[in-house]
């Protein structure tokens, strides 16, 4: 088994992310005028949008999806989480480098490579980032059925995204592979964002850490900034719980994928996370640091193929 499990945290974008630098508000307005509204000087003067109102993060991301990656209809409950692009495509970008990695510094594009989306959401953010920007297939997990619904929608009113995503519902909340899965399917990636939080509790205090942060206010009942129902905010047991399932139940499907990968917000995870997989006998466990502002996450990535597998798997759907 081999290791690389760098622990030092990014704090910059990375290259490829198309909003790798401050927002370009003055063109995203133009793409979505009902943003135009919320534009106002910031404490050091410059043009901003209040980030704590998550109506105007949506409405954000609506023009950033529409400028940068050509989705002009993207719209969902209010009241289910809605992402932050530039760090979801960071995920996306860094699975590419991974690909590339093993594949003598080429990352393969197009669909050869089919990704698992585990728990798509109604925002279906990460396959339309991976299918806009290196032309993957995708599978969409969730247990939502309104979620799988609301993402289903969103393809079908972008053309671009049609034939290149597949939206499963998981009907059993305790599996995370099976019953999504066929039985000899394989995929070439796994993207994960956890449910943070063990409970309510811990949410509210986490959005109340994250408004102080982002306001300097003390707010004692905060609005999720970026919304969220129930399950993708909350599991029992929290994020390493559903790391630990996810570790698990990978075993079972150990030579149907190559790359295994999930978010790890944590940082006091990880020791955990690397025991459980040196015990399910993974063959080689990489983390890949990213941060955006002044937050950094992991992604820890697995693979249960040998050399010899990871070259016939290469040789049988990358190069064919």
């Amino acid at each position: 088994m081999s290791s690389e499990k760098n622990q030092h945290d990014k704090t910059r974008l990375h290259p490829r992310n198309k909003n790798s630098e401050r927002y370009d508000l003055e063109a995203l307005t133009k793409v979505n005028p009902e943003l135009k509204k919320h534009v106002k000087p910031n404490k050091y003067g410059d043009d901003s949008v209040d980030f704590s109102n998550p109506v105007v993060v949506k409405l954000l991301n609506q023009a950033i999806l529409n400028q940068y990656y050509g989705i002009k209809n993207w719209d969902f409950p209010n009241e289910n989480l809605c992402p932050p692009i530039p760090g979801r495509a960071d995920y996306i970008h860094y699975l590419a480098d991974l690909l590339g990695e093993s594949n003598g510094g080429v990352f393969p594009k197009g669909n050869k490579i089919t990704c698992l989306d585990i728990g798509v959401g109604a925002s279906c953010i990460y396959p339309i980032i991976g299918v806009t920007e290196y032309a993957w297939q995708f599978i969409g997990s969730d247990i939502e059925a309104k979620s799988i619904a609301s993402a289903q929608r969103i393809i079908q009113e972008n053309p671009s995204l049609e034939d290149k995503i597949e939206c499963r519902l998981q009907n059993d909340s305790s599996a995370i592979f099976s019953g999504i899965l066929n039985p000899t399917e394989k995929i070439d990636l796994t993207v994960c964002n956890p449910p943070f939080h063990a409970s309510v509790e811990e949410a509210q205090e986490g959005t109340r850490r994250k408004i102080r942060n982002l306001t300097g206010k003390k707010m004692k009942t905060p609005e999720l900034n970026f919304s969220g129902i129930h399950h993708e905010l909350i599991y029992e047991g929290g994020e390493y719980q559903f790391i630990k399932n996810m570790i698990g139940e990978s075993k079972i499907f150990d030579k149907r994928c190559y790359w295994f990968t999930t978010l790890v917000s944590k940082q006091a995870h990880l020791q955990g996370i690397y025991h459980l997989l040196e015990k399910a006998e993974a063959e080689q466990i990489k983390t890949i640091p990213m941060g955006t502002g002044n937050k950094s996450s992991r992604i820890v990535a697995w693979t249960f193929l040998n050399k010899a597998e990871q070259k016939a798997w290469r040789a049988s759907r990358w190069k064919g």
